[in-house]
């Protein structure tokens, strides 16, 4: 029995598969389903084949938030980044034909690494745990020091204004999808627009740049791919980069963060080091700031509105797993609201 007979699909998997063989005619055997979980947004699906294994990624059923789940996009950034230095997954099919699985979707190449949802990376010996921070590192800066315009990113995002535009954006987002009145989000969208850094700047973004994303080497401590490019844009890198030190503000129990842990015994390195390594890397004079962090904050804990909505809509991608996160946008706006000291 196929894990498609084991499992229920939104989707015909008889389908999906006369599709596939009709544009990768080398596919072998029969094909099985097994979901990929951990993503609470794009449902993900590896497709066994008997000589190899890809991904499906497709919009998540049911009515969705204007420019929410573009799959579409994450297909082209990661398109053109096969001719960069940063790792993604090779694109090998991009369909707009809702009759196949009832949205759009796109497969791409499965890879055989280590994906962790906890930052401290478990069962991972310190020296480990220190050169996949520092891989996580190197990863980030080769995306902020790409060369978008050679790559053929004219008009993936806007020029300047990123962080005006966002803050509007995620406001927007969190009235459109708000379960709970939260006051600390709506003492952000009032604080941060009146207190924006003067620099400014377009670099590839990746919008969710954390531990979860990435795909790690089997055996060695090395980002082999990065993951979920959903949110990338052309925006300032410095919100990469503060979303990526988010761990840092939030404990194990809020999505996994390392705040409160002993880093040194953990080969983890502090915050501080963490962002020095980043300068060096991208030659960087413009530091993260507490205002730069508060924004991670802000727009995570909108995000996690956005779970706790598509849960009372019925059409989270896990459901599950994101009724248990969805507690969080509370959460991380106090930690926000805490960094701004309002």
């Amino acid at each position: 029995m196929s894990a498609a007979d084991r499992i229920v699909l939104p989707f015909d998997p008889l389908g999906l598969e006369r599709h596939l063989r009709e544009v990768l005619p080398d596919l072998e055997g029969a094909m099985a389903i097994d979901p990929i979980a951990g993503g609470q947004s794009n449902p993900t699906y590896r497709l066994r084949f008997a000589d190899r294994s890809v991904v499906l990624r497709k919009q998540p059923p049911g009515e969705l938030l204007p420019s929410a789940h573009a799959v579409d996009r994450e297909h082209r950034i990661q398109s053109a980044l096969q001719a960069s230095a940063v790792p993604v997954p090779a694109m090998l099919h991009w369909c707009e034909d809702r009759a196949v699985v009832g949205t759009p979707f796109y497969v791409m190449e499965w890879l055989d690494g280590r994906v962790f949802h906890d930052s401290t990376l478990p069962d991972v010996a310190p020296a480990e745990r220190a050169a996949m921070y520092d891989s996580m590192n190197a990863t980030m800066a080769a995306l902020h020091t790409a060369d978008w315009r050679a790559l053929g990113l004219e008009g993936f995002g806007r020029q300047g204004g990123y962080f005006t535009r966002q803050i509007k954006r995620w406001a927007r987002q969190y009235e459109a999808s708000r379960t709970q009145d939260i006051a600390e989000i709506e003492q952000l969208i009032a604080w941060l627009p009146a207190h924006l850094p003067e620099d400014d700047e377009t670099a590839v973004c990746h919008g969710d740049f954390r531990i979860g994303n990435l795909m790690f080497d089997r055996t060695e401590p090395r980002v082999i791919a990065v993951l979920d490019w959903e949110l990338a844009t052309l925006g300032h890198p410095l919100a990469d980069v503060a979303f990526n030190c988010i761990l840092y503000h939030s404990t194990a129990e809020e999505y996994g963060g390392v705040r409160g842990l002993d880093l040194e015994r953990l080969g983890i390195p502090d915050q501080s080091a963490y962002l020095q390594a980043y300068y060096e890397r991208t030659g960087r004079t413009e530091p993260v700031t507490p205002w730069h962090l508060a924004f991670a904050l802000f727009r995570f804990a909108v995000i996690f509105e956005g779970i706790a909505d598509r849960v009372a809509r019925g059409n989270a991608a896990a459901g599950e797993d994101a009724a248990k996160v969805a507690h969080l946008s509370r959460s991380f706006a106090r930690r926000a609201v805490e960094l701004a000291r309002i």
